[in-house]
């Protein structure tokens, strides 16, 4: 069984519309998401064997929160994760070692989402930015992986958790 954990990049900010939008930041409310959602993947999920991120900015400094608390795990930034669709991510897991049993994911809406879709047929009513999908699979290899092939074991966004300001 391979584990997969999905997470949105935190909220990021539109306040310099000259900034490419590779280059954005997170805006003050993404930044103060960050402790809180790591700090709930710390309690709720094992500890990563690879974590894959978009090297855009709003996900790297989402990532760099998340790597403080997963510090065993490698990190490695993916080009093909920036604004992907989610047929792009699951090429890229497909192509992930078996020696990973569970990765995450740290990208961009709409391929994550589509992706915990296609994965899990279970539609979320929403993905919001710092969100996590923490889903277990019933593949042995990721090359294995498939349309249905996962069942959702946790799903986690910093406005279920009051008082949110």
């Amino acid at each position: 069984m391979k584990k997969l954990t999905l997470i949105r990049h935190a909220k990021s900010s539109w306040a310099d519309p000259s900034l490419p939008d590779f280059n954005r930041p997170l805006n003050k409310r993404g930044g103060n998401d960050l402790p809180g959602m790591s700090a709930r993947i710390a309690r709720h999920l094992p500890q990563a064997d690879l974590i894959l991120s978009s090297g855009a900015n709003r996900a790297r400094l989402t990532v760099e929160e998340v790597i403080n608390l997963q510090l065993d795990a490698p990190l490695a930034f993916v080009p093909e994760l920036y604004e992907s669709c989610y047929e792009t991510l699951l090429n890229v897991l497909q192509s992930q070692s078996d020696r990973h049993h569970h990765l995450m994911v740290v990208g961009h809406n709409p391929g994550l989402e589509s992706l915990g879709y296609y994965l899990t047929h279970e539609q979320l009513e929403k993905f919001p930015t710092a969100a996590v999908l923490h889903i277990h699979l019933s593949v042995r290899s990721w090359s294995e992986l498939a349309e249905s092939c996962g069942t959702s074991s946790w799903f986690d966004y910093p406005r279920l958790h009051p008082p949110y300001t």
